[in-house]
């Protein structure tokens, strides 16, 4: 623990769809991995909720035996979802802070300890029902992974901040040259907008790389829209889904990131990871984009398929290690442990200050009651206790 700070009691609550670290994609389970991990190193007392597949320094609650994605026995999601937060309820008094990565799920069930808890979306904030739930639930603490991903729930949702994804400094080395290709990582579906990703390398004339892995949901999508702009062309190849060790060769031997996506990305972890390789990111203004890219240093915005285009020559000239030092400056895991350890202070500091309040209140109260009479304190403490239980 460094000086001056003081160890806190941490929960971090994740996803059981995939493991923390997940073995394949999946960004929210990654950045829950990254952030405990961060935690434990400085000196703090974390508990990670989460499947029993996940390696982790801190100390591990299996919540179900394997990540749901890779069990196809487990029918009912929900239920461990259900079960885990019961799990969280049983040692609540174990923990100064909850910090959970569920979206609103957990908000009924712990609203009572609203002023300990706090809960990061990772998600889009654009859907329709959504404004319904954090308009009665306003009492429960939102952090956001971008400015841009609360602009719908704005005046709705209880923001307490926003703090943007880091990824450890050391994940992903500094790669000077390319290997005259562009690379597209992530999920096929039809707002990552792979299908523009194709026609970019075909107009520039230069090889795409395709890692990317397709959900049963975008089955139909994939093989009714991007199969057909595979086969047979010479200039794309689809590689699949890749792990976390074959990301750094992919990533920084690459011109640049195609990242034209086309819905309003909440973060895009993925373009840190290019980052952090030096590789510069040819990405469509959308959602949070303008936040993460500084355009001209970090990677190029395009609005259209012929901008994108000249974008390529541009970022192969890019100052690779320019785009590190952009992540190392603003992206990395002890950024994000820092911003959110700031948080925690803020939110501990508040609760002191709510129960002092309580107190002082409840004590007037009491002598109030007592019309001017002496009270032995010991009455005095034994109120403050039953309230404060």
């Amino acid at each position: 623990m460094k000086p001056g700070i003081r160890s806190l009691r941490i929960a971090q609550v994740a996803p059981l769809f995939e493991s923390c670290p997940p073995q394949l994609y999946g960004g929210t389970e990654r950045i829950v991995s990254y952030l405990t991990e961060e935690l434990v190193k400085e000196g703090h007392q974390v508990t990670l909720f989460a499947s029993g597949d996940s390696i982790t320094e801190a100390r591990l609650i299996p919540c179900v035996k394997t990540a749901i994605r890779l069990n196809p026995a487990i029918k009912i999601e929900c239920i461990y979802s259900m079960l885990m937060f019961e799990k969280v309820l049983q040692m609540e008094d174990q923990f100064d802070i909850i910090h959970f990565h569920t979206d609103f799920l957990s908000f009924g069930l712990f609203r009572h300890l609203a002023s300990k808890c706090i809960t990061t979306i990772h998600g889009r904030c654009d859907i329709e029902d959504l404004p319904l739930v954090y308009a009665e639930y306003k009492d429960m603490k939102i952090v956001s992974i971008s400015d841009n991903q609360r602009i719908p729930l704005l005046g709705i949702a209880n923001f307490y901040a926003t703090v943007y994804h880091g990824i450890p400094p050391l994940r992903f080395s500094l790669t000077p040259f390319n290997g005259g290709y562009l690379a597209f990582l992530g999920r096929i579906s039809p707002e990552k907008r792979p299908d523009r990703a194709i026609e970019i390398a075909q107009k520039a004339g230069i090889k795409l790389r395709i890692a990317a892995k397709v959900d049963k949901a975008d089955q139909e999508y994939y093989d009714r829209e991007i199969k057909p702009m595979i086969d047979g062309n010479p200039l794309v190849e689809f590689i699949g889904e890749i792990n976390q060790e074959q990301k750094s060769d992919f990533l920084g031997n690459a011109i640049a990131l195609a990242f034209p996506i086309d819905w309003p990305e909440p973060f895009g972890i993925v373009m840190i990871e290019a980052m952090s390789c030096g590789t510069p990111v040819i990405a469509y203004p959308h959602g949070s984009v303008r936040e993460v890219i500084d355009d001209g240093i970090s990677g190029i915005l395009v609005e259209s398929i012929e901008e994108a285009v000249a974008a390529v020559p541009r970022a192969a000239a890019m100052d690779r290690r320019l785009v590190r030092k952009t992540f190392d400056d603003r992206f990395s895991v002890p950024n994000m442990a820092k911003n959110y350890i700031q948080l925690y202070e803020k939110m501990l500091h508040a609760k002191k200050l709510e129960d002092s309040t309580k107190t002082s209140t409840l004590i007037e109260q009491i002598l109030s009651a007592a019309d001017g009479g002496a009270l032995p304190m010991s009455a005095i403490n034994s109120a403050i206790k039953q309230q404060a239980a």
